[in-house]
């Protein structure tokens, strides 16, 4: 049980500069009255801001803050759990979050978020949503269960049952799900990749089979071919050599001509001065008959005698020319033969280096064809090789396989379970069981605040209400009194549902405004019979601004406003 002692507040909201304090568990029923204004619903943003680090009402956390002070607001919780005693201290103004436990300090090295986490689930167990269900009914912002949309119904009822440690697991499964579909996609890519490599590998062996001796031999007539062509080729050149070797026979009876020819044209050159000189002379002596020099006659008998001789000599010379002139002639044609033989020979010589070529060329194809053949044989060789890799890869299939099956069953386990989890599996049927008793507590709830109606949840929390007029009726249907009266019954039950449970009880029940709207003086005394004869556990505080409900409690706390600061009246 949770024993809530004492709540204290200072610069929160109104609240100036001194803690307003307030004990929590003194008095069976106290009246907190005041004007509008006043700070008398403070203590309810005071309660749900120190447990859940937010206001009751619709309240920034930038507006708790007293606004003359500006700094320092501080709110702090005493309550126990059992035997063991907490303290809750909140603080804006500096930013204080801290949680005692004995006297000590707790989770001091924890964030924020994770000690809100610990301060809910571990020691309240509970949320916000919940303890307003069953700790607060307020008129201003508080949302009555029945105003709640289904799913947060449902919550505030998972809460009170115990039943939403299933949403947890859940929430659990779901990820795990997740994780194991994720899973079982990179398994199916895993398996359509080696299947792949299987189908191909079974190709590569095929075609290594099927083409390998086929290559081969395709290959080797390829050889032959280049075999064949290079005998022929080096036919061709041992016949081109033979031919060169004619012609430079032949050349070397050509050879001298140019010597000879050279020779000849010089001996010409000579007989043709001498022509040339002798020309002159005859002229001389033809034309002469004195010297010209010595002015001295010639004698005629020499000069008649020289012109015979050098007629004569004349003769001999044309002679001689002719003849050389025949001579050179004859080598002239000589030398064009040789020409003729060295250009063919040239010929000769550049075809056969062209068939060295191809010779040069067939061998280096040979080479390269035995090359192939030979990668083609070790290809066949090693076959093994590419059957283990064939057989690994099958190996590897099998284990994904295998991977897959366990995966698919871990799949198919987890969502069965997180089915059974869902809304309408092991949750439906805990709140099956207990919905005819919430049912009948609510029922008499309000047949004691003499409303005299049959009000049924259903198992999605949907609402139908019968009463002595209509068979049907809704919660929207009703007054503004009655709906109260509904919130009332649902309160105490949830209260009840709670102690039952053992999971969620509390000392603590806080009403803002009933009496001041919903409420008529006759519904007003059988609710105070339900909280003085009915409600014997908890600490009731009602919050009102009618000033005559004094003689109705025993203890009461007055809220005024002074210089803009609220403060409590001793």
């Amino acid at each position: 049980m949770i024993r809530f002692k004492e709540i204290r507040y200072k610069n929160f909201l109104s609240s100036g500069n001194q803690f307003t304090s307030i004990r929590l568990d003194e008095n069976r029923d106290t009246l907190i009255v005041g004007a509008n204004g006043s700070g008398k619903s403070t203590v309810l943003d005071a309660l749900t801001f120190s447990l859940f680090g937010k206001p009751f009402r619709k309240v920034t956390k930038s507006q708790l803050l007293n606004s003359t002070n500006e700094r320092d607001a501080k709110v702090e919780i005493e309550f126990d759990i059992g035997d063991v005693p907490y303290k809750v201290v909140r603080g804006i103004k500096p930013n204080i979050f801290e949680i005692y436990r004995h006297g000590k300090k707790t989770n001091e090295d924890c964030s924020a978020n994770e000690q809100q986490k610990t301060l809910e689930n571990q020691i309240l167990k509970l949320n916000y949503k919940s303890f307003t269900q069953i700790v607060i009914l307020g008129s201003a912002s508080f949302i009555p269960f029945m105003q709640l949309s289904a799913p947060h119904r449902r919550e505030v009822i998972e809460d009170l049952l115990d039943i939403k440690v299933f949403t947890m697991m859940s929430d659990i499964l779901k990820v795990q799900i997740k994780e194991s579909r994720d899973a079982l996609r990179v398994l199916e890519l895993k398996k359509e990749s080696v299947a792949d490599k299987i189908v191909m590998q079974k190709r590569f062996i095929k075609s290594i089979e099927d083409s390998g001796n086929d290559s081969i031999a395709t290959k080797r007539e390829e050889i032959q071919n280049c075999d064949q062509e290079t005998v022929e080729y080096q036919r061709s050149v041992e016949e081109l050599i033979s031919k060169v070797n004619e012609k430079q026979k032949e050349v070397e009876e050509y050879i001298t001509a140019t010597d000879t020819l050279k020779k000849l044209s010089k001996f010409k050159v000579k007989l043709q001065t001498k022509k040339q000189n002798s020309n002159q002379e005859l002229d001389f002596f033809t034309e002469n008959t004195v010297c010209p020099t010595c002015t001295q006659d010639i004698e005629d008998k020499f000069r008649v005698n020289r012109i015979d001789e050098l007629r004569q000599v004349l003769v001999k010379h044309q002679a001689s020319i002719d003849e050389i002139t025949s001579a050179i002639e004859a080598e002239e044609e000589r030398e064009k033969n040789l020409v003729k033989l060295q250009r063919e020979t040239t010929t000769l010589s550049n075809e056969i280096s062209q068939f060295n070529i191809r010779i040069a060329n067939n061998n280096k194809r040979r080479g390269t064809l035995e090359t192939e053949i030979q990668n083609i044989t070790d290809k066949i060789e090693n076959r093994d090789t590419e059957d283990e890799k064939l057989t690994d890869y099958k190996n590897q299939l099998k284990d994904i396989l295998l991977r897959l099956e366990e995966t698919q069953d871990d799949f198919d386990y987890l969502s069965e379970g997180n089915q059974l989890l869902k809304d309408d599996g092991v949750k439906k049927r805990i709140i099956r069981k207990y919905l005819p008793l919430i049912n009948k507590q609510v029922n008499d709830y309000l047949q004691r605040m003499d409303f005299y109606v049959n009000f049924m949840l259903d198992e999605d929390f949907n609402e139908t209400v019968q009463t002595p007029v209509h068979e049907k009726f809704s919660y929207a249907s009703f007054s503004e009194g009655e709906k109260m009266r509904i919130d009332l019954a649902l309160l105490f039950t949830w209260r009840e549902i709670a102690r039952m449970k053992n999971s969620v009880v509390t000392n603590l029940l806080i009403m803002d405004e009933v009496f001041d709207s919903s409420l008529d003086e006759f519904g007003t005394e059988y609710f105070l019979k339900i909280v003085r004869y009915i409600i014997t556990d908890a600490n009731v505080f009602i919050i009102s601004h009618k000033q005559d409900l004094y003689d109705k409690f025993n203890h009461c706390l007055e809220f005024t406003k002074d210089k803009g600061f609220s403060k409590l009246k001793s």
